[in-house]
């Protein structure tokens, strides 16, 4: 057996909404086709791929989990740092060691931390 790489990611919401839109219009995720199962949820795609599946569910008072952050690569450092303050969404920007490489992190709706990873020339 062989990885060749990531499918996708599972974010569980109450609200799948609220979490569909905040990753369609912050994050930049696209909408796309699910199958028809037997819950609510949503598919969003990147490059053509279905990247990040969004479940409703039941969720727990204390909305923590065993995954620390997710992380896109993502273009237009200025544009997406815009949308985010345009939201009130509080974020940090840095630029990590060595890499050089722009993050941004952020919470989604239900408390998940979102990464943005920008290329070092973005000003």
């Amino acid at each position: 057996m062989g990885i060749e790489g990531m499918n996708h990611f599972n974010v569980l919401t109450d609200d799948v909404e609220a979490t569909r839109r905040f990753y369609v219009e912050v994050v930049g995720l696209t909408d796309g086709e699910r199958p028809p199962l037997s819950f609510e949820g949503a598919w969003l795609y990147a490059g053509g791929r279905a990247i990040l599946h969004v479940s409703k569910a039941r969720l727990p008072e204390t909305r923590a989990g065993v995954i620390d952050h997710m992380a896109f690569t993502a273009t237009d450092l200025k544009g997406a740092i815009a949308r985010l303050e345009a939201r009130g969404i509080p974020y940090k920007l840095s630029q990590q060691v060595g890499t050089r490489l722009w993050q941004v992190f952020f919470h989604d709706p239900m408390g998940a931390r979102v990464e943005l990873d920008f290329d070092p020339s973005e000003a």
